[in-house]
């Protein structure tokens, strides 16, 4: 991904399948990298969301490491190193090939437009990416729902599950069936998605035109530290426009099954949620969640550019 891979997969004269091929391998490692670096601050977040005992981040965090040790920040791990490294594969291979399909297009229709070198209206960059966040929230919705299972229970003696298989054996079991089990709040899931990944992919892509028109220079000329800088801020502005909805996601996926249900679904979730605490609970955990966008997009970005260019 040159920049993010449209300045490349054109002009190499390389066919789809094998782009979308290098799209998906530059997208895996780029999520384990994402993996590890955010993790940490993702049980704070989910603490955050999930429970009333913590006043700030920090406080979680220190809780976190006092009562748990300092790999409990690493808690549930394995899921998600498994799992993000396949979401975000999808994610950049689902956008590649929507903004390849919108650049054709537009190109049978305005003969002036050339894919891989012409740029695509912004409605069309958050439609790709809209379109790259449905097709991960099929993965996605199950790998979250036991990540967050696995962070928000107790530690020690109170522990619910022992590990990823023993959470999804047991939610399956609580919910009467595996996808029950394991899809609870994928309603919720698919418009975080969508949202999400239509504002991540359409900020970068504003941001990386931007320069690029600014010193008239051509995409692939833009340094790995403005992209990593740029996918950091479109990490801010996945975070900024889909949180409450993030919110509402981690609370029915920590909720009870059966007479422990809590919230019957997403629209009575957002309805007790805004009773209880007003338009504040939509926003709980957002410090730390904006502290991990920073880094984590920035490295994401950073990790699937020189991928990319290696194997290009």
């Amino acid at each position: 991904m040159a920049a993010s891979a449209a300045d490349v997969d054109s002009h190499d004269g390389q066919n789809d399948g094998l782009q979308t091929a290098k799209d998906l391998f530059s997208g895996a490692v780029g999520g384990i990298a994402q993996v590890l670096i955010g993790q940490p601050f993702d049980i704070v977040k989910v603490r955050l969301q999930t429970s009333t005992q913590y006043s700030s981040a920090l406080t979680a965090a220190a809780s976190i490491y006092k009562h748990e040790g300092a790999l409990a920040f690493y808690k549930g791990t394995l899921t998600p190193l498994l799992g993000i490294g396949a979401c975000v594969s999808i994610q950049f291979g689902a956008f590649h090939s929507a903004r390849r399909f919108l650049e054709q297009r537009r190109a049978s229709t305005d003969k002036s437009f050339i894919p891989g070198v012409s740029n695509l209206g912004y409605g069309e960059y958050y439609a790709a990416g809209a379109f790259a966040g449905v097709a991960n929230s099929v993965i996605s919705g199950p790998i979250e729902h036991v990540r967050i299972r696995l962070q928000a229970q107790p530690h020690g003696a109170g522990r619910l599950y022992s590990g990823p298989l023993d959470c999804v054996r047991k939610l399956s079991q609580q919910a009467g069936g595996v996808l029950p089990g394991l899809y609870r709040g994928e309603v919720v899931t698919v418009l975080r998605e969508a949202q999400a990944y239509g504002l991540w992919f359409l900020a970068f892509e504003w941001l990386m035109n931007a320069d690029a028109a600014r010193n008239k220079i051509n995409r692939k000329e833009i340094p790995s530290y403005k992209i990593a800088l740029y996918g950091g801020l479109a990490g801010e502005a996945l975070w900024l426009g889909s949180y409450p909805l993030d919110v509402v996601k981690s609370k029915m996926q920590t909720d009870g099954f059966g007479a422990d249900q809590k919230y019957k679904s997403m629209r009575d979730c957002f309805a007790q949620t805004f009773r209880a605490e007003g338009m504040r609970g939509f926003w709980k955990g957002i410090g730390p969640t904006l502290l991990r966008a920073m880094p984590v997009s920035a490295g994401t970005f950073a990790v699937v550019e020189m991928t990319m260019r290696a194997i290009n």
